[in-house]
């Protein structure tokens, strides 16, 4: 039977939950929790990550090993590796609903109960000790680690309120529980680790070795069950950088994670994460992600900060922009965006960038540079083989204009009629569709690739209308 908090049969007190054999009457462990239902998923044929790209034969493996180990794991990686995102994705390991003791600051287990409110109550009320159910996505905590952030953040501090109400200061229900506490039977995430101060790291010790906290000089044995994952550059990570020894000896797993190794990978993650409000055909996206991958390459780009996978993400959303601009500006239907629109990229996102000292005054260059590279690969890539020079010849003689405020209607109007556009439009996924904005899109690669092997020319005129002759 699943128990749901809407449902007339879900156990509301701890008789009634033993009663039933519900499985969730039996204290289980967070981490034995997600062993359990990451064995199911493997066993089962299902997916446990859904939405992870690109991690199938590397970090995803290495993750399900500590997982099924019990250990605390931090994950290491530059910024915009899915890090994040990956942590997220251990709430699905939860089982969906939880029983919890109505009431209880922690989220106790009604049949085991840590704090001294909560053993008090359930030694007065016995069966009659109330329960509430807990979906699984309360039982997920994550914190950015900042320099301003507290112990009393993260563990708990007294509470003056409660001492003012006639408690004594060494009575441990004056204490406000903090971020780790609180996620007790759950996931605690943390990212960037090494931000946090040093006397903060040292706080987190006994949480992760002992399982208790300590405030204000007393020690409460509370027997906290989370699992504490975190997020970290490598550069911070190590014993030159800012992480305490001890903390880092704590966590039992360390998962390297990377950008995408193929290039098709980090295609289907643009098309996966991207908002675009108009059509990118998919060699367009492939040529942002090449463009990704130049940049990580490139000298020129500071690589200890990284180029992230927002870059191509955010990208891909401005080559939308750009077609869905030009259809507002010509008024054509279902907009499709094409290579020329691709120009736009080095102007809006260079300041993501981060460049290498000495290269003040040329980002704009290189950035154009490697653009151009990426749309040569891709183009090699997809129409290799192909024999253009009867499109270049018949281009030279009738040169085709596009540009931001050319219909796709237009360009397709302009093109020769070349029997090598036919197998030009297939390879790019232009075939079957009377729509023009696709076959624009990929007669407009194809001409690039001429230009940029010097078999054609192209000429920008002060109206930004491009001509290819």
């Amino acid at each position: 039977m699943e128990y749901v908090p809407d449902s007339p049969e879900h156990p509301r007190t701890l008789g009634a939950l033993r009663a039933t054999g519900h499985p969730a009457f039996a204290a289980r462990g967070v981490k034995a929790e997600i062993r359990d239902n990451l064995l199911a998923a493997l066993r089962a044929g299902r997916d446990p990550w859904p939405g992870i790209v690109g991690f199938g034969d590397t970090v995803l493996p290495q993750l399900e090993r500590a997982l099924i180990a019990g250990h605390d794991v931090v994950l290491l990686g530059e910024r915009g590796q899915g890090k994040t995102r990956l942590l997220r994705s251990l709430v699905a390991l939860l089982d969906e609903w939880s029983p919890v003791i109505e009431g209880s600051e922690l989220g106790e287990h009604p049949a085991e109960p840590i704090t001294p409110a909560s053993r008090r109550r359930a030694k007065e009320l016995g069966d009659d000790l109330p329960v509430a159910w807990r979906h699984r996505d309360e039982r997920y905590t994550e914190k950015l680690a900042t320099p301003d952030t507290s112990v009393a953040d993260l563990i708990g501090d007294v509470d003056p309120v409660k001492v003012a109400e006639g408690r004594s200061l060494g009575d441990p229900e004056t204490i406000h529980y903090g971020l780790v506490p609180r996620a007790h039977r759950g996931v605690v995430a943390i990212n960037e680790l090494p931000d946090l101060a040093e006397r903060i790291q040292v706080a987190l010790l006994n949480v992760m070795e002992e399982r208790d906290i300590q405030v204000r000089g007393y020690t409460l044995r509370l027997p906290l069950d989370v699992l504490l994952v975190a997020s970290a550059n490598p550069e911070d990570y190590t014993n030159r950088g800012r992480i305490i020894t001890p903390l880092k000896d704590r966590f039992g797993a360390e998962v390297r994670t990377h950008y995408p190794l193929e290039v098709s990978d980090e295609v289907d993650l643009i098309a996966q994460e991207a908002g675009l409000v108009a059509e990118v055909p998919r060699h367009l996206l492939e040529v942002l992600a090449r463009f990704s991958r130049q940049l990580r390459e490139s000298t020129a780009i500071d690589q200890r900060s990284g180029v992230s996978a927002r870059f191509a993400i955010a990208a891909a959303e401005i080559v939308a922009a750009a077609a869905l601009r030009r259809s507002a500006l010509t008024g054509e239907d279902a907009p499709v965006a094409r290579p020329v629109d691709l120009d736009v990229v080095p102007d809006v996102l260079r300041g993501k960038l981060e460049f290498e000292s000495g290269e003040e005054g040329r980002e704009q260059e290189i950035l154009a540079h490697l653009l151009r590279k990426a749309t040569a690969e891709t183009a090699r890539a997809r129409l290799g083989g192909l024999d253009l020079n009867p499109l270049a010849e018949a281009v030279a003689q009738h040169p085709v204009r596009t540009g931001e405020r050319v219909t796709a209607a237009a360009v397709v109007e302009a093109l020769p009629r070349v029997p090598v556009l036919t197998e030009v439009a297939r390879r790019l996924g232009a075939e079957g569709t009377e729509a023009p904005g696709p076959m624009a899109s990929a007669a407009e690669l194809a001409l690039e690739l001429l230009f940029l092997t010097r078999r054609l020319a192209k000429d920008t005129s002060d109206d930004d209308t491009v001509r290819y002759g």
